[in-house]
């Protein structure tokens, strides 16, 4: 009876794998990508016209697949290229109050690459039994409050606020970030206490976490919450967008853009600058924030200048079906042996 129950679960999977399915990647590691159908997972490879294609999937990513095989790729609703995640509802930024240190400056890189990509934020406090400072919390609630960014304080080890954490992540498809370290893990953890992610301590040397998580994933800690799960990184650089689209990504300078005197103005030294001459109604650590930025832009504006940033496609699109270009030295070749050919048909005759 029991080969019998295990031979029709074979035969099922087996019929399931021979026709098109739809589903959602849910891991990706090494060539291997972990797809959810109808809550079961499918290991599948990509068909090699899509690797031709130069086709990228990420974990998010609703895809058609076949026998084990990707064929096709749905158009995203929305993309992060770091962490590498596609068709979220919101970005939940966790910041650490302590062990490590809160910095204001890497939150507001983080919240910034977020309005990048017009995407949803939440701010997370976590480890909030580790402080006795509640300067630190009025600060932060009289910087990102009248924002409009939604701010919750949380403590994974004694299990402080979770409820409301638990509020905010509900119905939807989460992608944590934040610094290696802060209790990204230990949240998920707390929430489901059948989850047993890795998490470690930060590191007495460096005092900065240790990476535990190594790949994007998405995890379903209940019926209605799915959060992404991503590896910490902090080397985030505004090094691929012009300085004046800079200010776009803060909030607080919206109300005075359109009063400064110079279109081009960038808001740091400039004459008839409007955010300058209310630049007390603007949190320091916001400001100092942006000049940086600017600064980051600047670099980028100076390397296209000299360098341009065109890059030749490698693809082109034939009877709306996308095709690899041959190379010019293929290209220069072919032409070559054409002739070659021509001038033997000459001499023949």
């Amino acid at each position: 009876m029991h080969y019998r129950i295990l031979s029709n679960k074979l035969k099922e999977q087996h019929s399931i794998m021979d026709k098109v399915c739809r589903g959602q990647v849910y891991k990706i590691h090494s060539d291997f990508y972990y797809v959810n159908f109808e809550n079961r997972i499918y290991e599948c490879k990509i068909r090699e016209v899509l690797k031709k294609q130069d086709k990228k999937i990420y974990a998010g990513d609703f895809v058609h697949f076949e026998n084990g095989y990707i064929t096709s790729i749905e158009k995203r609703k929305n993309f992060i290229p770091r962490p590498a995640v596609a068709n979220v509802n919101q970005v939940v930024i966790v910041s650490a109050v302590k062990e490590p240190e809160l910095d204001f400056y890497q939150l507001n890189r983080y919240v910034a690459f977020a309005e990048y990509y017009n995407l949803d934020i939440k701010l997370c406090f976590n480890k909030n039994d580790l402080s006795q400072d509640d300067k630190l919390i009025e600060k932060v609630f009289s910087i990102y409050e009248p924002l409009g960014y939604d701010i919750v304080f949380t403590s994974a080890l004694e299990g402080l606020e979770l409820d409301e954490f638990e509020e905010i992540l509900s119905g939807r498809i989460s992608v944590l970030c934040g610094q290696s370290g802060v209790g990204k893990s230990s949240l998920i953890n707390a929430l489901n206490p059948n989850f047993k992610l890795r998490t470690n301590n930060i590191s007495k040397k460096t005092l900065h976490g240790t990476h535990t998580t190594r790949h994007c994933e998405i995890i379903n800690v209940s019926d209605n919450i799915r959060i992404i799960d991503t590896p910490g990184f902090s080397n985030l650089k505004f090094d691929f967008l012009m300085p004046q689209d800079v200010s776009k990504l803060f909030r607080e300078f919206k109300p005075y853009m359109n009063g400064c005197k110079y279109k081009s103005c960038l808001h740091t030294h400039e004459d008839g600058c409007k955010i300058i001459d209310n630049i007390d109604k603007i949190a320091s650590e916001r400001y100092e924030s942006y000049l940086e930025f600017v600064k980051e832009a600047k670099g980028y504006k100076e390397k296209i200048k000299y360098q341009g940033n065109k890059v030749e496609s490698r693809h082109k699109q034939i009877f709306n079906k996308t095709a690899v270009k041959i190379s010019a030295n293929k290209r220069q070749r072919s032409r070559k042996v054409q002739k070659q050919d021509l001038y033997r048909e000459l001499e023949d005759e």
